[in-house]
C-alpha cells in the first residue's frame, strides 16, 4: 500500500483510544511489567508517545515544510519518558496523549498537504536526508509498533500460565 495521508490519519485518530481501552484502569502489575533489563512496560510506552507528540512528528513535519534552509531536526531522545514523573497516573497519561495526537493532528489538517509536499526534505541527525512522505508514514508504523509491544509484553506476562498452549501463541515466541 502506498501512503495515503488520509489513511494514515484514520489510524493515527484511533491510537489513543486504542491505548485507553487496552490500558486505562488496569492494575501497576499489567502497566509497569516489562521483558526484562533495558525493555519498556505498556506505562513507559505511553511516556515515549507523549513525548514523541511534542518533539518528534510534527515539529519535524514543520522543519520540512518551513522556508528555513537549515532542515536538520534536533536529535529524539528516546528515553525521554524515563526521565519524567512515573508516579503520575495512566489514565492521566492517556488523557494528555489523547490531547496531544488531537492536537497534533489538528495541525496536520491545517498544514494543507499536497503530493508535492510529501517530497520536501529534512535532515535527520543518523539517517541523513528524509522526506516527509518518510516521517508521515514511519509515524503510522510506530503507533502500530508501539500498539503490538504493548500487547506482547502483557501476552508474556501470562507466558508460563498458559502450559502447552505456549505452543500455538506465537505471541510468546522469542
Amino acid at each position: 500500500m502506498e501512503f495515503e495521508i488520509n489513511q494514515s490519519v484514520a489510524i493515527l485518530s484511533r491510537t489513543p483510544d486504542t491505548l485507553a481501552t487496552l490500558l486505562d484502569g488496569l492494575t501497576d502489575d499489567w502497566l509497569t511489567s516489562d521483558e526484562g533489563e533495558n525493555t519498556w512496560s505498556p506505562y513507559d510506552v505511553v511516556g515515549h508517545l507523549i513525548h514523541g507528540e511534542l518533539t518528534d512528528w510534527i515539529p519535524r513535519a514543520r522543519i520540512i515544510l518551513s522556508e528555513s534552509e537549515d532542515k536538520s531536526f534536533q536529535p529524539f531522545d528516546r528515553f525521554a519518558q524515563m526521565n519524567t514523573d512515573a508516579n503520575r497516573p495512566v489514565g492521566e497519561l492517556l488523557q494528555e496523549f489523547k490531547k496531544l495526537r488531537t492536537q497534533n493532528l489538528e495541525e496536520l489538517r491545517n498544514m494543507r498537504i499536497e503530493e508535492a509536499d510529501l517530497s520536501k526534505e529534512g535532515k535527520h541527525p543518523e539517517f541523513g536526508t528524509v522526506n516527509l512522505r518518510q516521517l508521515l508514514s514511519t509515524w503510522v508504523v510506530h503507533d502500530l509498533g508501539h500498539i503490538a509491544q504493548i500487547s506482547r509484553v502483557m501476552a508474556r506476562q501470562y507466558s508460563s500460565e498458559v502450559g502447552p498452549w505456549s505452543a500455538y501463541l506465537g505471541i510468546l515466541k522469542k
